[in-house]
């Protein structure tokens, strides 16, 4: 397509704090409508976003202005592995029928559609709910491609995987989503000087990620902030993020999220917030990749057909579905940064009492352990007070 000076313009529904809309402003996009039912998340966009319109929900909405884009960070908690796992058949989750609905009903459908969701989504009832957003998007006339980005080769050290799925009218968007997705893959540094980790966890997993944290989540089912933990090879120490480093960890500036200090147990709330958000540079990516649209299609490897749904896939109407093997997921020229050189500003020690139930719990499970790591627990279990 040839592009025209003025920004594309942007249609965000399920827009949480602005992940999407941020990153894609940054790459020349233009928000025109947002949607968000969340009260304190709408606070935190009429802060951030004051010449937007916010709609409060998705399901009185009767149209949406022409745009060029529409981007929906739709309920994962039906689909998340914390969540009830329901799919579909979930009433968060299958909220996702009203974006289709609404794009159908448009007087001009946008040219792309820009879907996001937990990787999970590939697994859970065989793909269903993957199966589904494609099959509605080629009924719609969409050509369509997904894949999964690490939020870690992105210039932040958070390691977190998110399922994007690409539609487009009439680009090709497997030429724009899909680049690096057969590069070369990353191994971690055999000697990190940082560490993240679930103190939470220790029973079936740690969440282990050497030089990154392990992806960012809202909080229990209580809605109890969980903050991952972060050990210090160097020091012997545990530390977790505040949350101005979280929200830094998804790319926001500090603060961002600050207009929900407003309402009652705010903390609690940012919290669940900057845990649900799309990281910013992943959307600016995209973004950029949309503007600069390629036309051309790599000679990429295949995978045979099986029922279980591939890491990445594309197709269209009257298209066969072509299955991708994946070994990066990440761009062709990534940006890894360094938990170590990330400069935490806001941490805390983490709790002996934390640290005591985390240990308990992992030296009976039957997990490989990191001896070095184990004799640190241990260490800092028998300093005479919290470090």
């Amino acid at each position: 397509m040839i592009r025209e000076s003025k920004p594309l313009r942007l249609v965000s529904l399920f827009s949480g704090i602005g992940g999407f809309e941020q990153g894609l402003e940054k790459a020349g996009f233009s928000t025109t409508l947002m949607c968000e039912s969340d009260p304190v998340a709408r606070a935190v966009l009429a802060h951030r976003f004051p010449e937007v319109e916010i709609a409060p929900d998705v399901t009185k909405l009767n149209s949406i202005p022409n745009c060029d884009i529409v981007t929906a960070g739709w309920p994962c908690q039906d689909i998340s592995l914390a969540g009830g796992m329901k799919g579909l058949r979930g009433d968060r989750s299958s909220l996702i029928g009203d974006v289709f609905r609404l794009i159908a009903e448009s007087d001009h459908k946008p040219e792309y559609v820009l879907l996001e969701n937990v990787a999970f989504a590939l697994d859970l009832h065989k793909g269903e709910s993957v199966r589904f957003v494609t099959t509605q998007l080629e009924q719609l006339g969409y050509r369509w491609a997904y894949r999964i980005l690490d939020t870690r080769y992105f210039g932040l050290p958070q390691r977190r995987r998110r399922l994007f799925v690409l539609a487009s009218l009439h680009d090709k968007p497997e030429a724009i989503l899909l680049d690096g997705i057969q590069g070369e893959a990353r191994s971690n540094s055999p000697e990190p000087k940082m560490v993240g980790f679930y103190w939470t966890e220790g029973n079936r997993g740690l969440g282990w990620s050497p030089e990154a944290i392990p992806p960012l989540k809202g909080g229990s089912g209580l809605s109890i902030p969980s903050p991952p933990a972060i050990w210090d090879r160097h020091t012997s120490s545990f530390v977790s993020p505040g949350i101005k480093d979280a929200e830094r960890l998804q790319g926001f500036e500090r603060d961002w999220t600050e207009a929900a200090d407003a309402f009652p147990k705010g903390t609690r709330k940012r919290w669940l917030l900057v845990g649900n958000a799309v990281s910013v540079p992943v959307a600016q990516w995209i973004g950029q990749r949309i503007i600069g649209a390629r036309t051309g299609v790599d000679d990429w490897k295949t995978v045979p057909h099986s029922d279980r749904l591939p890491k990445a896939a594309y197709g269209g109407p009257n298209a066969p579905v072509t299955e991708l093997s994946v070994t990066s997921e990440g761009p062709a020229h990534p940006d890894i940064a360094n938990l170590s050189d990330f400069e935490l500003s806001d941490f805390y020690p983490v709790s002996k009492r934390a640290i005591a139930g985390f240990t308990g719990r992992f030296e009976v499970a039957p997990l490989r352990k990191n001896q070095e790591f184990l004799q640190d627990l241990r260490r800092y279990l028998s300093l005479p007070k919290a470090a």
